[in-house]
């Protein structure tokens, strides 16, 4: 057999682009573990080397018990990613990010497995005291926490990705679980007003699918035990956003655990924060959009 690469969430927005970039850049088999809360499988791709699994995290040691020698890195992007949403789906949100999560680390820790985790921008606003502001800012700072300790009682290793606000691609457009991005291009295909959130003024980093899993593959192949940022330099005001579509927009009223800004990583861990910024810029995204959307 193989060695093995797990992606947890596979078959979501991030995680099938990764195991797209893993699967044309080495030759490791894949295994994607995926509960399809929000993953589907329109994303799967038609290829030997990957198998996917439908299962949730909780149950991953079980599950791989029998292929765990043979696996060497767990990405673990396979979390609740949500911030207004964890308010309620609180219990979701605390079985994958807190218990689920927990599973995965044990299983990594009792089989020496290298772990990759996604962590978010979410947890870093407001310098660092947003971290409580919503369930999932709670559970993903929490994480990171117990991380960081992990490396300083046990010598634990793993890479640390901060993730901002990923658009592109297979990125979620309809329901609640929905990306910004995702919403806006959904309106602007259907003719109806752009949606923003009062006050509008909320500022966001934006970082392209392709952008943020190169990094991800970096990280991985660089083996460095660090925490790596991907972002782009510039911010922008969620109203500047949608503006840029050049459509009719309607305010939303303002709603519980709304962030405000989305500062570049700066975090009281043992490790430096390596940041890196994206190549692809949402104007010429945007721009690139409604060019295709309007031919």
């Amino acid at each position: 057999m193989k060695n093995i690469i797990v992606i947890t969430g596979g078959a979501g927005f991030v995680g099938s682009h990764l195991l797209e970039l893993v699967l044309q850049k080495t030759k490791y088999d894949i295994i994607s573990f995926d509960n399809y809360s929000t993953g589907t499988k329109k994303n799967h791709l038609k290829c030997k080397r990957v198998t996917y699994i439908n299962a949730n995290t909780i149950n991953i040691s079980k599950i791989l018990n029998k292929k765990k020698k043979y696996i060497k890195t767990i990405f673990h992007f396979g979390e609740f990613a949500r911030i207004y949403q964890s308010f309620f789906k609180m219990n979701e949100c605390i079985e994958s990010n807190s218990i689920g999560t927990h599973a995965v680390i044990k299983f990594c820790m009792e089989n020496k497995i290298k772990l990759i985790y996604s962590a978010t921008s979410a947890t870093l606003g407001n310098n660092g005291n947003d971290k409580n502001l919503s369930p999932y800012a709670f559970t993903k700072s929490k994480n990171l926490e117990l991380l960081n300790n992990l490396k300083i009682w046990f010598g634990f290793k793993f890479e640390i990705i901060y993730f901002y606000n990923v658009y592109g691609p297979r990125q979620i457009s309809k329901g609640n679980m929905a990306t910004v991005i995702g919403i806006f291009e959904d309106c602007f295909k259907n003719k109806k007003p752009l949606t923003v959130v009062k006050p509008g003024t909320q500022s966001r980093r934006f970082t392209h699918i392709k952008d943020t899993v190169e990094v991800c593959y970096e990280a991985w192949k660089t083996n460095k035990n660090r925490h790596y940022s991907i972002s782009n330099k510039k911010s922008y005001s969620i109203l500047n956003v949608a503006k840029l579509f050049k459509t009719k927009i309607k305010l939303l009223p303002l709603r519980k655990g709304e962030r405000f800004a989305s500062a570049l990583t700066s975090m009281n861990l043992s490790n430096k924060v390596y940041k890196k910024y994206g190549k692809i810029d949402l104007k010429d995204y945007i721009k690139s959009f409604i060019n295709s959307s309007n031919k």
